[in-house]
């Protein structure tokens, strides 16, 4: 048997099957759960966004062959 030739039915197989199982095993939600707590949002303090600029020469072509 030529695995090659069949890899793609292989992948597809192993994946219907992980999917399966993960179906199977996952966990039904808890219903006396506490709610978890509210999530705190802070907004930092900042008027203008910084911004960086690189200022460079371009090379030579003597340069460029140097390198």
């Amino acid at each position: 048997m030529n695995i090659a030739k069949n890899m793609e039915f292989i992948f597809l197989g192993a994946v219907a099957l992980i999917s399966a199982t993960g179906f199977a095993t996952a966990a039904a939600p808890l219903k006396n759960v506490a709610p978890a707590p509210a999530a705190i949002i802070v907004k930092a303090n900042v008027a203008e966004m910084p911004v960086v600029t690189v200022k460079a020469k371009r090379l030579t072509a003597a340069e460029k062959a140097a390198l």
